[in-house]
């Protein structure tokens, strides 16, 4: 794989955003090219047509279904950040998590 186009979203994009950094860092370091970006969970929906993957906080896993249920007509993965990855702010992890399920 050598491009993804991630989207993380949490409130207002705080913590997220400490997280794509790192994510960032690793995709370079990987040579993986694409964007990581982080928003809020309220802008998610305008950015479905420009991602491959979009990655919720944990605080926010009661919206996978209903943002799966938007992402899908883009054919975009949706899933929820595990808690030890979001905690650590792990960005290595949170690449393989998202490389694991855009394999899927």
């Amino acid at each position: 794989m050598e491009t993804i186009n991630m989207l993380l979203c949490c409130g207002a994009g705080m913590s997220s955003g400490f997280l794509a950094q790192k994510t960032r860092k690793a995709a370079k370091k990987r040579g993986i090219s694409g964007s990581i970006d982080a928003r809020s969970e309220s802008e998610a929906a305008q950015y479905l047509d420009a991602i491959d993957i979009l990655l919720l906080g944990p605080h926010y896993a009661s919206f996978k279904e209903e943002m799966t249920q938007q992402a899908a007509p883009h054919k975009v993965v949706v899933d929820v950040i595990p808690q030890n990855i979001y905690g650590m702010l792990d960005g290595e992890g949170l690449l393989d998590f998202a490389i694991s399920k855009l394999s899927k």
